[in-house]
């Protein structure tokens, strides 16, 4: 845990009592600071009081006396409409910030390599520590991924903080700074909080201006909006920019189009690893997170032989694309991470026999974006509040059955793989929706697939 000397013997405010919020108020507290903690939820207030944490209403609390207000990032505060505590801030000047930012004032010796994007951002994080781990180098990875920030170890100089960075913590930030960034992709999501698309891709961008002179940006620029933030941020001499794309060769940049990662940054179009040999990082999706971990870790001075067994000793992440088991020749894989149509898709395009196991809260238009593909799909099981809408755009383009619940989706996916006997046929759970109608988080989606999973392996018998 993180120490957080700047505040010792200072009045703290701290707004949002989940993981990542917790975790700040026990810094804080052990770093001498007085914390008032508070949260809209009452089961929230009364975990935070059970753990000893001292509660006091941000509503009606003397924010002048606060030296800092602390914002959960989870917490909406300005769209869709202004948090009352926020707007009680600020006409007082106080700054909202995250845990991020305390981190980075913490410890400010150490390097900070943030990571952002719509998706893949958990998997390149992953990667890129994996790869400074094989290279013998200290690093801590977390933030959006997994581990809370002021959980993490703190570092001196000699160790490489590695960051998952979402839209709603980029808006939190103030003067934390950073050594690489990474930006992958952007396609609609979250855009409630942001105001429209607009606003959510200014998010992902604030990321750059928040470079030490000298950094390195590496940068996606496979869609139009992610085209635009790299060109602007191109025209800052002081940083090195290095593209990305899986669609085209990349002059200057790192690119594999088709599946062979090419190094030409140097301009010597150097072939690096075949990506499509890489079984836990299967699909082109991975092939753009592949390529960016690569070029992360070239910035931190990892030598590409190093990299290139990191990448091909990379174990995978739960939830995404996850193989469960096999059984009767038909794959269960966890995708449960897939909470939009875009993710989901990157799933979709690796299979060519699915049992679709989709639903949950739809975002922003729904899987429309996903036509070209239902052709993939034996049959989709539909569970959760989307079920009907996705149902209706599935109607005369694949077979459909309404489930209820993932429990019943599993049991009668597994019953019609195991019925057709189709080569190669996978049952995927990569929902494109938010999990929060019938779970607490698309982990715990993802945990009740897996127990699901097991059972039938152990009734079925697993290869």
């Amino acid at each position: 845990m993180a120490i957080i000397p700047f505040l010792q013997g200072k009045t703290v405010a701290v707004m949002g009592l989940g993981k990542s919020g917790t975790a700040t108020a026990r810094a804080l507290a052990g770093s001498g600071a007085t914390v008032w903690a508070w949260d809209d939820q009452e089961a929230a207030r009364r975990a935070g009081r059970d753990s000893g944490l001292t509660l006091k209403d941000l509503a009606t609390a003397d924010l002048s006396a606060a030296a800092a207000l602390v914002w959960s990032p989870g917490i909406p505060h300005t769209w869709p409409q202004p948090h009352p505590v926020a707007e009680r801030a600020r006409r007082l000047g106080l700054r909202l910030i995250c845990d991020i930012e305390l981190l980075s004032r913490a410890c400010p010796a150490a390097r900070y390599i943030g990571i952002t994007g719509t998706n893949g951002k958990s998997t390149t994080t992953s990667l890129i520590a994996h790869c400074l781990a094989a290279a013998g180098q200290v690093a801590a990875a977390g933030g959006n991924l997994g581990i809370p920030a002021l959980d993490l170890p703190a570092l001196a100089a000699d160790g490489s903080y590695v960051l998952e960075l979402s839209s709603y913590q980029l808006e939190l930030l103030d003067q934390a700074r950073f050594d690489i960034a990474v930006h992958l992709n952007i396609s609609p999501d979250h855009l409630s909080r942001h105001g429209g698309l607009a606003g959510y891709a200014a998010a992902k961008a604030s990321l750059f201006s928040r470079l030490k002179p000298g950094a390195t940006a590496v940068i996606g620029v496979d869609d139009d909006h992610s085209r635009d933030i790299f060109r602007q941020v191109a025209a800052d001499r002081q940083l090195r920019t290095v593209p990305l794309s899986v669609q085209s060769r990349m002059r200057g940049g790192i690119s594999a189009p088709d599946g062979i990662l090419i190094d030409d940054c140097d301009g010597e179009a150097t072939a690096v690893i075949d990506l499509t040999t890489l079984a836990t990082l299967p699909g082109r999706h991975n092939w753009q997170n592949a390529c960016a971990a690569y070029a992360a870790a070239r910035a931190a001075g990892i030598d590409i032989d190093t990299i290139r067994r990191a990448l091909a000793s990379f174990p995978g992440l739960a939830h995404r694309q996850e193989l469960v088991a096999v059984i009767d020749g038909v794959a269960f894989v966890n995708d449960s991470k897939a909470t939009n149509a875009d993710a989901a898709e990157k799933a979709l395009n690796c299979y060519d026999a699915v049992y679709w196991l989709a639903g949950g809260q739809a975002k922003e238009g729904g899987i429309t974006a996903l036509e070209y593909l239902f052709p993939r799909i034996i049959k989709a099981f539909l569970f959760g509040e989307a079920a009907r809408q996705f149902a209706a755009t599935l109607a005369g383009k694949a077979a459909v059955e309404q489930c209820g619940t993932l429990a019943v989706a599993v049991a009668r996916a597994a019953g019609a793989a195991r019925a057709d006997r189709r080569p190669g046929a996978v049952v995927l759970l990569s929902p494109a929706c938010a999990s929060w109608d019938q779970f607490t988080s698309f982990e715990h989606r993802g945990e009740v697939f897996r127990q699901l999973v097991t059972a039938l392996a152990g009734r079925d018998g697993a290869a």
